[in-house]
């Protein structure tokens, strides 16, 4: 259907710019390095054939693929983001090519003994015979998600040069930041117009997602007080002893390394300490809303007993949500997920429906009246120098997105 060289390519030239979003930025796009490849993808989406390719002040990239049908069809939409975490710098990206992938250890990088072996990573085991796009062990790879972006230029590209395939309106639509939590934030969702979407913005072949985390973070400030310590004695008060109070006061087990499935967790990611104060960044993950609430509950009632504990305001927790589980928005509306889990099957794949550990645009789109369930982009190991994708894997989303469009036009 779509040439492997054309797709590969085509990541690659994504993949080589460097989109890294900055979480402490005000400003959206949050760093001014993703202008570069917004700018390139506005004019690659006009050079295929879009119409109505815009781009705002902010960065956010839409466009139409108008309908080839003469009866009302609902207007679809298919989104991805194009900055990388800045959990792993996504600078001078060396993308390599594995050809024929031998189910061995794939040395990443010799020279520092990086290497990406099924033994620990056993989704490879998946992807035996298949073509795969790797980091050089320096730098993530940047699948995630400018995989979901080849995917959808891709089929729009497909649909525009096979008119006999009959499809309704489609928009496509790319935003920077989702990456820091903001990538829906500036998004118009009356300027796109669409009925529903789908974001390609899943791992691995077949996943399809319609209920996510709801996720808040919490940011905790603990205060000590400094005194010479040859002198300290009952004055001195140590603010990172108190936040390993803080940390072990938690439940342990209710970490990232310790849950799975539908379990919830607290997650500790940035900590940064002094005798006189001491800052730690958690970040709350459930996907029961009632489990979740409970968990912020469990960190203000801690703060309050240490707090009570010491005497006097040693602590202070700020919580703030950040988006909920999109499966209350999506239920309603079940048919768009069927009509994504049939276009998987009619292109050979095993749907795998499943909730997401963790959050995507679609889930805040959805609050903001644009259902938007998730589906597979096929990259794995997101963030960090052992992330790879099969190219086989994006050929198929992008068949997936094609199939998409002629059955709604269909069913319609």
């Amino acid at each position: 259907m779509i040439s492997k060289e054309h797709i590969i390519k085509r990541f690659i030239s994504y993949v080589t710019v460097d989109t890294e979003s900055d979480p402490n930025s005000n400003e959206t796009p949050s760093t001014k390095k993703q202008w570069d490849l917004a700018n390139k993808l506005a004019e690659e989406l006009k050079s295929i054939g879009l119409q109505e390719v815009t781009i705002d002040e902010n960065a956010y990239i839409m466009a139409t693929l108008p309908s080839n049908v003469d009866h009302e069809v609902p207007t679809i939409g298919f989104i991805s983001h194009f900055d990388t975490s800045p959990d792993f710098t996504g600078a001078n990206v060396k993308p390599q090519i594995v050809e024929n992938y031998n189910g061995k250890d794939i040395v990443l990088n010799a020279e520092e003994n990086i290497v990406l072996s099924p033994d620990y990573f056993e989704d490879l085991n998946l992807y035996v015979g298949q073509t795969l796009i790797t980091t050089d062990g320096t730098t993530l790879l940047g699948a995630d998600d400018k995989a979901g972006i080849c995917e959808i230029v891709s089929a729009m590209e497909y649909l525009v040069n096979h008119p006999k395939i009959k499809h309704g309106k489609i928009r496509v639509g790319f935003t920077p930041d989702e990456e820091i939590g903001r990538g829906a934030h500036k998004f118009d969702v009356k300027k796109f117009g669409a009925d529903w979407a789908y974001t390609m913005d899943g791992s691995q072949i077949g996943e399809l997602e319609y209920e996510n985390f709801n996720a808040a973070s919490a940011v905790v400030k603990i205060k000590g007080k400094i005194v010479h310590p040859g002198y300290a004695k009952g004055k001195l008060i140590n603010s990172m002893y108190i936040a390993t109070e803080f940390i072990n006061s938690l439940p342990r087990m209710e970490t990232p390394e310790h849950t799975e499935g539908y379990q919830g967790f607290f997650h500790l990611h940035d900590m940064k300490g002094e005798v006189e104060e001491t800052t730690l960044e958690y970040i709350i993950r459930d996907h029961d809303l009632g489990h979740f609430q409970a968990r912020k509950e469990v960190m203000i009632k801690l703060t309050k007993e240490l707090n009570s504990q010491y005497g006097w305001e040693v602590i202070t927790t700020e919580i703030k949500d950040q988006y909920f589980n999109m499966l209350e928005k999506i239920e309603p509306v079940m048919h768009i997920v069927d009509i994504a889990e049939e276009a998987m099957i009619e292109s050979g794949i095993k749907p795998i429906i499943k909730a997401i550990r963790g959050g995507t645009d679609g889930a805040q789109l959805s609050y903001m009246g644009l259902p938007c369930p998730n589906i597979f982009a096929g990259g794995h190991n997101f963030h960090g120098r052992y992330e790879y994708v099969p190219v086989e894997s994006i050929i198929k989303a992008t068949e997936v997105i094609c199939k998409i469009a002629e059955l709604t036009a269909k069913k319609e």
